[in-house]
This record gives C-alpha cells, structure tokens and sequence, in this order.
C-alpha cells in the first residue's frame, strides 16, 4: 500500500482563497487559458509538497508567483496535461477576462521577459524591486525591460491611432 499525501489545511484554505487570483494572473503573463492552468498547477504541485517551509516565509503567495513566471519563462513543464473528455464543456473553466484584442496581441509578441515585467508591474501592480525579486534580476533590468516593453507597446499604438 503507498503513502497518500494530503494538503495540510493551511494549504487547502490558501488555494480557495487565491486559485483565482493565480489564474487571472497566469492568464494575463501567458495569454493561454489552458497554458496558465497548467502553470497554476504546476506551482501548486511543486508548493505544495513544500507547503510546511514555504508557509514561515513572509510571502508565500509572491513565492508562488514567482514559481508560475518562471515556468512560465522557461516553457519547461514536466508532462503536458491533457483532460479526455466525450463532449467539450459549454464554458471554459478559466472566467473570460474583458480584454482589448489588440494589446493582447502586441503584449503576446513582446519578448518574454519583457512581457513578464509589464504584467507584474503594471497588471499586478509590483515595484520594481518586487519585480526584480520575483524573476530573480536586478532592479535595473527590470527597468530596462519595462522601458523596452512599453516602448514597442507604444510605438504600435501611435501607429494605430488615427491623428
């Protein structure tokens, strides 16, 4: 008989209270709704197993955030989930968010970390040094990301806004 291993309540409790928020947010860094389920489980996965040491630090939720952009950047999931089903659900399990089209688009073209650096600051409303802890840089190439990233964002919509 093999071990079973169950989420400590604290665990448990965390994930009701902020799975959605973690999906929005893996949603808004990846731009695919099933690449950021499997982004959120994936860290959740790895957390979890971890849950009794990470839960003593300060900010077990940016760590997890953390977690979910770096797979994120790196594009290196272990296995690849794919749900079998006989019908294809009516609605997707992930809230639609409102979003313009077009900067959905420009923002998917950006280079990763580019794109990972506007999200966290400005969707998730980091400093720069939040930001440069979470993805593990200094504050400088956080900034100079940003400005890279915002550059190419603006450099699109002033061509697309009639004068």
């Amino acid at each position: 008989m093999s071990a079973r291993w169950e989420a400590p309540p604290s665990f448990d409790v965390f994930i009701q209270q902020r799975h959605r928020a973690l999906l929005r947010f893996a949603l808004v860094l990846s731009g695919d709704p099933l690449l950021a389920e499997d982004l959120v489980q994936d860290a959740l996965e790895h957390v979890g197993m971890r849950w009794w040491l990470i839960r003593r630090r300060d900010d077990p939720e940016g760590y997890i955030r953390r977690t979910i952009t770096n797979r994120f950047l790196n594009n290196r999931r272990a296995r690849r989930r794919e749900d079998i089903v006989d019908e294809v659900p009516d609605q997707a399990s992930v809230d639609p968010v409102p979003r313009d089209e077009a900067l959905w688009r420009q923002l998917a073209g950006l280079p990763r970390h580019q794109r990972a650096v506007l999200v966290l600051r400005f969707f998730e409303d980091m400093t720069e040094a939040q930001v440069a802890e979470v993805l593990g840089c200094s504050v400088g190439a956080v900034k100079t990301s940003g400005s890279r990233g915002l550059a190419k964002l603006r450099a699109v919509y002033s061509q697309e806004v009639p004068k």
